[in-house]
C-alpha cells in the first residue's frame, strides 16, 4: 500500500510541529511519500522580500537562512546537523544564484521561482529529521521528481501524464526500496526548466498530483483542522465534523468557501478513484474526513453550508444578448483575463451577470470598456454580496428542496440576488447581501443540517 502524506505550513511551522510530523509519518503503515508546504509564513516572507529586490537581497537571504538553520538546530543532533548543512548550503547557493540573476529577474516566472524556495528547505529539514529518527529518507524537489507544469505565471496546472511517466522513473525506485521521499509541494517545472507555482495553497494540489502519478492507495492531507465541517465553526459554534463525503461534495465546498482543501485537489485523485483523508496533525488521534467515490446516503437534507464573502455582481446589458453567443464569448474572455475567477454566471434575454471577487471589479470594468457600444448598452455593479453554497444528497431530484431553502432565506430577511442551480446535483448556490449572509447560514444550518 502506498500513502501520499501532505503536511501544510502550520504542520511544519515549528520544531515542535515537525517532531509531531515525524511521529505521524513513522506510525503510518506501508510505503509512504511525503509532500510538504513551506514553513508557516515563509511564502509570504519571500513574496514580500521579492518586492524589495535587488536592494534588500542581503537581508532576505540572511533572515531566510537563519530561520531554517534555527529550526533544524532544534531538531537534529550534531552529526545529522553536519550532514544537513552540506545539503542546505548547496540549496542556498542555488537560491543566491537566482537572486543574482538580473536577466531572470525580468522574466514572467521570476516570482514563481522566488516564492517556491520555501518548500525546498522545509522538505530538506523534514528529510533529515526523519533520518535523525532512524528512517531512510530522501529530499526531492519538483525538478528531481519530474513534476511538470504548464500555464501562466503563479497559476500553473500539472501535466498529469508527463508527470506520471517521469515519477515512475525517478521516484518509484525509492518507494519500492522502502525509502521515504520528501517532496516539495506548491510548484512544478515548465518544459524549459523554470518553476511554475500552482497558486496559493497549491501544495494540496501538488500532493494530489503525486498521488495520481504514483497510483497511490490513499492521499492524506494533514492540516490544522479536524476535517470538513457542517459549517464554519467561527460562525456556527455547534458545527460538527463530517465523517464521510463524496468527491463532488468536497469539490463544491472547497471551491465555494470551505478553507480545508485547495479547490483543485480533488480532480487528480478523483480520476483514479484514490480516497482522500483530511486529518489534523495537531490531533493525530482524530480520524478526520474521508472523501471517496461512494458513501452511504443520509437523511439530512443538507450536509454542509459554506459561504464566500467580499463578492460583487457585474451585470452587462445588451439588447437580445442571448441570441449573440459570440458576444457573450467576447465578454467572458475579457472578464477572465489575468486568471480572474468567475464564481457564477446568470443570463436572461438582454442581460448576462457574473459573480466575481470585489477586488477584481475595477480591472474587469477597465477591460470591458474596451468593447464598443455596439456590444454593450449598460454595465451595472452590485457590491457587498456573498455566496452561500448549500451541499446535500441529490438536491435536484428531491421535490421541494429549493422552496424549503429559500423559505429559510426569507426568515433571515435576505433577498436572493442570484441563483445557480442545476450545474451540480449536490449543491445549490445563491447570492445574498453580505450583511445578511451570517443569518442565512445560521438558519439553514439549524433547520436542515442539525435537524433543528
Amino acid at each position: 500500500m502506498i500513502t501520499v502524506m501532505k503536511f501544510g505550513g502550520t504542520s511544519v511551522g515549528s520544531p515542535e510541529a515537525l517532531q509531531r510530523v515525524v511521529k505521524i509519518i513513522l506510525n503510518e503503515e506501508g510505503k509512504k511519500i511525503v509532500v510538504v508546504s513551506a514553513m508557516s509564513g515563509i511564502t509570504n516572507f519571500l513574496v514580500k522580500g521579492a518586492e524589495s529586490l535587488p536592494d534588500g537581497k542581503t537581508d532576505l537571504v540572511k533572515k531566510f537562512e537563519q530561520m531554517h538553520i534555527d529550526a533544524a538546530g532544534q531538531l537534529l543532533g550534531a552529526e545529522q546537523m553536519g550532514k544537513f548543512r552540506k545539503d542546505f548550503d548547496i540549496r542556498m547557493e542555488k537560491f543566491r544564484e537566482i537572486l543574482e540573476d538580473r536577466a531572470a529577474s525580468e522574466g514572467p516566472y521570476y516570482i514563481d521561482n522566488i516564492s517556491s524556495q520555501g518548500e525546498r528547505f522545509s522538505s530538506l529539514i523534514l528529510c533529515h529529521a526523519l533520518r535523525e529518527a532512524g528512517a531512510r529518507s530522501v529530499a526531492l524537489t519538483s525538478e528531481d521528481c519530474g513534476i511538470y507544469a504548464e500555464g501562466r505565471p503563479l497559476s500553473g496546472s500539472a501535466d498529469l501524464k508527463k508527470t506520471e511517466s517521469m515519477m515512475t522513473i525517478k521516484v518509484k525506485p525509492y518507494v519500492d526500496d522502502g525509502v521515504i521521499p520528501v517532496i516539495t509541494g506548491f510548484y512544478g517545472v515548465k518544459s524549459d526548466g523554470l518553476p511554475l507555482t500552482f497558486g496559493r495553497g497549491g501544495s494540496d494540489y501538488s500532493a494530489a498530483v503525486v498521488a495520481n502519478a504514483m497510483n497511490a492507495d490513499l492521499l492524506e492531507i494533514w492540516t490544522d483542522v479536524d476535517g470538513f465541517m457542517s459549517a464554519d465553526p467561527r460562525i456556527i459554534p455547534d458545527a460538527v465534523k463530517i465523517d464521510e463525503m463524496n468527491f463532488s461534495e468536497a469539490a463544491e465546498l472547497a471551491y465555494f468557501g470551505a478553507k480545508v482543501l485547495h479547490p483543485r485537489t480533488i480532480e487528480p485523485v478523483r480520476i483514479k478513484h484514490i480516497p482522500l483523508k483530511v486529518r489534523n496533525s495537531f490531533k493525530p488521534e482524530e480520524p478526520g474526513t474521508i472523501i471517496h467515490h461512494l458513501r452511504k446516503p443520509r437523511d439530512d437534507m443538507l450536509r454542509s453550508v459554506a459561504l464566500k464573502t467580499d463578492l460583487s455582481i457585474i451585470a452587462i446589458n445588451s439588447a437580445e444578448i442571448a441570441f449573440y453567443p459570440d458576444m457573450v464569448a467576447r465578454i467572458i474572455e475579457k472578464i477572465a483575463e489575468n486568471e480572474v475567477v468567475i464564481y457564477s454566471i446568470s443570463t436572461s434575454l438582454s442581460t448576462v451577470a457574473f459573480l466575481v471577487h470585489s477586488n477584481d471589479v475595477k480591472s474587469i470594468l477597465s477591460r470591458l470598456n474596451t468593447l464598443g457600444p455596439e456590444d454593450i448598452d449598460r454595465i451595472e455593479v452590485k457590491n457587498d454580496v456573498a455566496l452561500v453554497c448549500a451541499v446535500g444528497d441529490n438536491l435536484l431530484s428531491k421535490c421541494g428542496v429549493s422552496a424549503e431553502i429559500f423559505t429559510a432565506v426569507k426568515e433571515a430577511r435576505a433577498n436572493v440576488e442570484m441563483i445557480s442551480e442545476g450545474a451540480s446535483d449536490v449543491s445549490l448556490n445563491f447570492v445574498v447581501p453580505m450583511a445578511r449572509v451570517t443569518d442565512v447560514v445560521k438558519i439553514l444550518h439549524s433547520k436542515y443540517v442539525r435537524g433543528g
